[in-house]
């Protein structure tokens, strides 16, 4: 899928910044699982919530003990299966899912910086796939890397980058402004609004 320079800059990082770049994306396509679960009513999506509400507690937290091996079992129970929905929001909501699973696989292996990269990936690829099928066509990468969605997904995974690589040391505040800012925007990779 779409390759950008972020995914050789991702290197530069070290860990805690790999696992806020992560976040910063699950929160970004949170909106999208929690918008599919009030359409289907196929799982609680405080589920996702709870979980990601953890990985931000581990990453501000210093004394958080978190159990994220039984995590990762409950969110493997809450992915829904394409099979099952004869409807696009189960694609993003998928992707979503995936996304906080590398996340979550990320800390415990601690192995970040592959997972950052695929996390990016999942990211785009919502965004891109959406793309095409509103345009009801495949798109070459040539096409997509054009693409105003694809785009500005782009720049705001470059955002997020920035703002981590400019840090020396873990930057508590920053993390914590990462995450009200994308909370408060409440929008996600592919435009869904999510509203309490």
């Amino acid at each position: 899928m779409l390759r950008n320079p972020i995914h050789l800059r991702l290197e530069k990082l070290v860990s805690w910044q790999h696992q806020t770049f992560m976040a910063c994306l699950c929160e970004r396509m949170y909106p999208n699982y929690w918008a599919f679960c009030q359409q289907t009513q196929f799982a609680d999506p405080q589920l996702y919530r709870r979980i990601l509400d953890l990985v931000w507690e581990s990453l501000t937290v210093k004394e958080a003990k978190i159990n994220f091996d039984s995590q990762l079992e409950k969110l493997e129970e809450a992915i829904p299966s394409a099979d099952d929905f004869d409807m696009y929001g189960v694609y993003p909501a998928i992707d979503a899912c995936v996304a906080l699973s590398d996340l979550v696989h990320a800390l415990l292996s601690g192995e970040t910086l592959e997972q950052a990269i695929e996390v990016s990936e999942t990211s785009i690829t919502t965004v891109a796939m959406l793309e095409m099928t509103q345009a009801g066509r495949e798109m070459t990468d040539e096409e997509l890397k054009l693409n105003p969605a694809v785009e500005e997904e782009w720049d705001i995974q470059w955002e997020i980058f920035r703002l981590l690589a400019e840090c020396e040391e873990r930057d508590i505040e920053l993390i914590k402004g990462l995450r009200a800012d994308l909370r408060e925007a409440a929008i996600s990779n592919i435009g869904i609004n999510f509203s309490q």
